[in-house]
């Protein structure tokens, strides 16, 4: 806490409020006793200007383009971790030693296999459920099979809970999509690593060996670390909210892939991909940047821009040299990836994109690795839930041990009708 005061002038009277100073990025204005004082709410719509936690996980600096786990530059833990060494720098704020890595690798490997009896919960769902209706509906479940870790007030329950849902999130996503493709599930192989793995029982079969491509293993890694946590998002706010009544963590997680589900947030990759194949070709894209600055038309380029970033988001640098990679190890010549490249260069030229700080985002990339390396678009949000439930997961532990933290209990500017006198039926 600083020494700092803000004033607040209402009805003839000066309040004073305490102005906190975070380790980095903007202070804040402690406005927790605003109701009790003045009898007053803020309205915030979105709450694009309201910090709702404290948190050390993760800061964005939107204006320079900057994100960082536990003050480690994403760009630099993207090229030099690996998932599972993120997965501990989030959960336990420091990036492990070999040995710690070891065992922390081997808890996690020991919590992939699912309970059998949710094979036959997938049964339940269509052919053709969209796998994050299923993913949805298998974590919720996870809460009727493992009543030995939903005590959130237990320290090694919450560690459990924890392993488990990082652990087993790559068996529901494999399965999910194995269902869909009525392919038989294939179990956990603890010898892999876990994307190798991940990547094994996704589209590996029972009938022969599955060989990890080491390229495709690493940009799968890195897509999982480019997502791993992203601050006070739509579905982490949601999981911390979910949480603060007590909820148990697996109810939350699943709270949170459904908030991920939608395209305004998850989806926004998936949207990216299906607009440079409407494009289809280089030639085409001066019409479509036309379009897309004519107030008059609907029509919006995806990928472009951010809620937080106002310059290069810088996820998209690494998806950008990751395509590269991934294209020249499958041998894949498309058209798709020379319309995504000439799109950003002519955007980033224009004066209008340049003006309203419209920079390409994570998904404007992501989108084509993943299906280059053989994911049908359904999948994708699949790829970002699995990814983000270590953000989750660490943001709900953290909302837990805050001895601060109570029920989240947002207000609201009412906008109804006054008090009204009841009339009788017989009388309307």
């Amino acid at each position: 806490m600083s020494d700092l005061k803000a004033t607040l002038n209402i009805d003839g009277n000066a309040i004073e409020y305490p102005v906190i100073q975070g380790s980095d990025g903007p202070d804040v204005i402690d406005i927790r006793k605003l109701y009790a004082q003045t009898g007053k709410f803020t309205f915030d719509p979105g709450f694009t200007s309201t910090a709702s936690c404290e948190s050390a996980l993760t800061f964005i600096d939107g204006d320079e383009g900057i994100l960082r786990h536990r003050g480690y530059d994403i760009e630099e833990l993207s090229e030099k971790s690996s998932f599972m060494e993120v997965c501990y720098l989030l959960l336990n704020g420091e990036l492990p030693g070999k040995q710690q890595l070891h065992d922390f690798s081997y808890t996690i490997s020991r919590h992939t296999m699912l309970h059998e009896q949710l094979a036959t919960f997938y049964r339940g769902f269509r052919r053709d459920a969209h796998p994050m209706a299923i993913m949805c509906g298998v974590v919720g479940a996870l809460s009727a099979f493992y009543h030995d870790s939903t005590d959130i007030a237990d320290p090694d329950h919450r560690k459990i809970s924890s392993h488990r849902l990082i652990a087993k999130m790559p068996t529901i996503a494999a399965m999910a999509y194995k269902y869909a493709m009525g392919q038989p599930f294939l179990y956990p192989d603890n010898h892999l690593s876990y994307t190798g793995n991940f990547l094994r029982m996704t589209f590996g079969v029972p009938a022969e060996p599955y060989v990890v491509n080491p390229i495709v293993e690493r940009a799968m890694d890195r897509i999982f670390i480019l997502h791993a946590d992203h601050e006070q998002n739509a579905s982490t706010s949601t999981v911390r909210l979910a949480g603060s009544s007590g909820a148990n963590p697996f109810a939350c997680i699943a709270a949170g892939i459904a908030c991920l589900w939608g395209p305004a947030h998850g989806g926004a990759n998936e949207a990216a991909l299906n607009m440079l194949r409407e494009i289809g070709t280089p030639d085409r894209i001066p019409h479509y940047i036309a379009r897309a600055k004519d107030k008059n038309d609907p029509f919006r380029l995806m990928g472009f821009g951010h809620r937080v970033y106002k310059n290069y988001d810088p996820r998209a640098s690494v998806m950008r040299q990751t395509v590269r990679e991934i294209m020249a190890e499958l041998k894949i010549n498309d058209p798709v990836f020379e319309v995504a490249l000439q799109l950003e260069e002519m955007a980033l030229n224009d004066p209008y994109f340049i003006e309203k700080k419209l920079f390409p985002n994570v998904d404007f990339y992501s989108g084509i690795i993943l299906s280059a390396i053989g994911f049908p678009t359904e999948m994708f949000t699949v790829l970002f839930a699995l990814s983000r439930t270590v953000g989750w997961v660490a943001q709900w532990n953290e909302m837990i041990s805050d001895p601060g933290q109570k029920i989240g209990r947002p207000r609201q500017l009412y906008t109804g009708p006054g008090h009204r006198p009841y009339v009788d039926i017989a009388a309307r």
